[in-house]
């Protein structure tokens, strides 16, 4: 064939293909009947995110420490959300890896390790006056622009307790970015440290975190309060969900969710810290710990703090810890306490605190749980109501001490104190000592 009969050829194709392809159906990208804006934007929801990689290598940002991790956090944080995958190692935490709204955080399962750096520690210089925005400290050595730091004095702990950032340095006096809460005041032992949550957010909703081990790292950091930090922090982190994290070695609470409603804390380990091991508080309300391990904690396995209500917990175990098993007190009313295993804690495993009526943990049930072994000593309880707490049903539960008969300290199944109102027991399966040690003189 000429070359000239090849051509035509190829132009008669290319129109019978164009005009077939304008008989083809036009397609059809007016909205769907289901799409509709997202409730603070005006756009639907995405099916792609925005998504980046941080890592030791081969990654979209490098880099072995927490200002890698937040370099990542910002920029996806910056488009509104998505997705920060953080590679396997070891990252060295100078300051929190702090989270932002509607980014998901997602390490890799069992290989992303997050360490608490060494800190420096020193006693103020000056009074640090509350509002104020520096300190000035006796000893400088270690402090740096950029770190974590927390201060507090001995008037000054708890929520009084101030953790910011350094932001700036001229000699021994260092700007922070948050005003000390607090006076701290060098006659009452004002103090310094670059201590601070290694995961911390603050301010925010719908964030999340998942497959991270957290190494509080706290032979080389001083204590710092629950109410302020922990391996894992929240403050006023709506809707987070944290799930398959490992918390250990914090000097202070492993994982710490305060003012925080609707969060979801779920197959989480928080063990060999110095405080707490899971502490929902102050006013954090229908929280959800799921399928959690909280062991050899220096105090508390689940520690319900101040007006922790409607909240779930279920399939938990809490063992080994250095005081209760479980405790709750002040204003923690309507939970529902289901199928947890609370075991081999050195004091009674389940611990109602001593609270006046309108204080009182109410209402509370307790189900199906195994509740065994507990106590170091010889008048220890499985459950233990103190205060003038009432409306508690226990239901089901598995309350015994398995030990050799020597080594039996959990002598009481069930004690009611005094002041307590109505307690419902029904159906618990109780070998002690004394089953049931009511001490109420009339019982409601």
């Amino acid at each position: 064939m000429s070359r000239a009969k090849s051509s035509y050829a190829l132009l008669l194709g290319f129109l019978f293909a164009t005009s077939l392809a304008g008989t083809t159906e036009k397609q059809d990208l007016s909205p769907r009947p289901e799409e509709q804006q997202l409730p603070l934007a005006m756009h639907s929801k995405m099916k792609d995110r925005p998504k980046i990689t941080v890592g030791l290598r081969d990654a979209d940002i490098n880099g072995a420490d927490s200002r890698a991790l937040q370099a990542a956090m910002d920029y996806i944080a910056g488009l509104g959300g998505g997705v920060v995958e953080i590679g396997e190692g070891e990252f060295l935490m100078s300051d929190s890896l702090h989270l932002r709204s509607f980014v998901d955080v997602r390490g890799t399962k069992g290989k992303t390790v997050l360490r608490k750096a060494k800190a420096a520690s020193s006693p103020l210089a000056l009074d640090g006056d509350y509002g104020e925005e520096q300190i000035t400290v006796a000893n400088a050595d270690g402090f740096k622009v950029g770190d974590g730091v927390a201060i507090w004095d001995s008037n000054s702990g708890g929520f009084h307790t101030t953790v910011a950032r350094i932001t700036g340095r001229n000699g021994n006096t260092f700007s922070i970015d948050q005003p000390l809460n607090a006076d701290c005041m060098v006659a009452n032992k004002a103090q310094a440290a670059t201590v601070f949550p290694v995961v911390s957010g603050y301010n925010l909703e719908g964030a999340r975190v998942e497959d991270l081990i957290v190494d509080g790292n706290k032979e080389e950091n001083v204590y710092l309060d629950g109410c302020r930090g922990g391996g894992i922090f929240l403050y006023r982190g709506f809707g987070t969900v944290i799930e398959n994290c490992v918390v250990r070695n914090f000097h202070g609470d492993g994982i710490s969710f305060q003012q925080s409603n609707d969060v979801l804390v779920q197959h989480c380990v928080s063990e060999d810290n110095a405080g707490l091991g899971l502490h929902p508080g102050s006013g954090s309300q229908r929280p959800v710990v799921r399928e959690c391990i909280a062991r050899r904690n220096g105090e508390d396995g689940l520690y319900l703090c101040w007006r922790v209500r409607h909240g779930l917990f279920e399939k938990n175990i809490l063992e080994n810890n250095g005081r209760f098993g479980i405790s709750i007190g002040h204003k923690d009313s309507d939970n529902l306490l289901e199928d947890n295993q609370v075991r081999s804690n050195h004091q009674d495993g389940v611990y109602f605190r001593n609270e006046s009526e309108g204080m009182a943990g109410h209402r509370n049930r307790l189900e199906n749980n195994l509740i065994e072994n507990n106590g170091d000593n010889g008048d220890a309880a499985g459950i233990r109501v103190r205060g003038q707490t009432r409306g508690l049903v226990f239901k089901n539960n598995i309350i015994r001490d398995t030990r050799p008969v020597e080594a039996r300290k959990q002598a009481v199944g069930i004690r009611i104190e005094e002041a307590a109102g109505e307690v419902v027991l029904e159906d618990n399966k109780i070998e002690a000592r004394t089953r049931v040690e009511d001490q109420r003189k009339s019982r409601p």
